[in-house]
């Protein structure tokens, strides 16, 4: 099946004072494997709604979401967090580093949390680490970082499980446009080397211009551009 990931009539409201807040509805989303789309659209449209949803970080009103032939939505939260560590690695806009930690240990946390041994973890984080260009920082924490490398450190912590499904919200959102195309062309690389299917939801142009397929959000719907 070349479907990595799959919605059928999928929709999300929030119930408001004044009756449901309709995000979208009915919505039908095919993801290619080997895919890398860009969607965008207007600020609150529901871009970020949507790949929550995707991931499983949220729960769509009703539809169903198939993930590598899985119905997400049809297993309880431990399964579900099961899937996202396995198969499916998350890029942010803001990082969510742990400022506590160093860039090893933060790309250490899927693998530890997996079940990994200590040892082989923090081998393959150095070597994911070498992959985005910081294995000189690994053991800096993040206040020690700028944003370019922060991000850095946050692609090689969402590609160290080696998942199928790569997901990422505004990537560059919150870095100056050198530092955000940098960052896009080593998402874009990673995506090829290591043959990912994935999805970056952006409102900038020039960065949905390295993904293959382009989708706008709006009225409820995603439209093919």
């Amino acid at each position: 099946m070349n479907n990595l990931l799959v919605t059928e009539n999928v929709g999300k409201s929030y119930p408001m004072p004044k009756g449901d807040l309709r995000i979208f509805e009915g919505l039908d989303f095919v993801l290619e494997r080997g895919d890398l789309v860009a969607v965008m659209g207007a600020s609150g449209v529901g871009k970020t709604t949507f790949l929550n949803l995707l991931g499983g970080l949220d729960r769509p009103t009703e539809g169903t979401i198939i993930l590598d032939g899985e119905d997400i939505q049809a297993k309880d939260e431990r399964e579900k967090a099961r899937l996202r560590n396995e198969k499916i690695g998350f890029v942010f806009q803001f990082y969510h580093l742990l400022p506590e930690f160093t860039a090893l240990e933060n790309v250490c946390l899927p693998l530890l949390i997996r079940g990994v041994d200590r040892r082989e973890a923090a081998g393959r984080a150095l070597a994911i680490l070498k992959e985005v260009f910081l294995e000189d920082k690994a053991g800096q924490k993040p206040s020690r970082l700028s944003g370019g490398e922060q991000q850095r450190v946050a692609v090689a912590r969402a590609l160290v499980n080696d998942p199928q499904l790569l997901l990422a919200d505004e990537p560059t959102g919150n870095l100056d446009w050198k530092t955000g195309e940098a960052i896009m062309g080593l998402i874009q690389d990673l995506h090829i080397r290591r043959g990912l299917t994935s999805i970056v939801v952006t409102h900038n142009e020039k960065i949905a211009a390295f993904c293959r397929k382009v989708y706008i959000m709006e009225d409820g719907r995603l439209k093919r551009i």
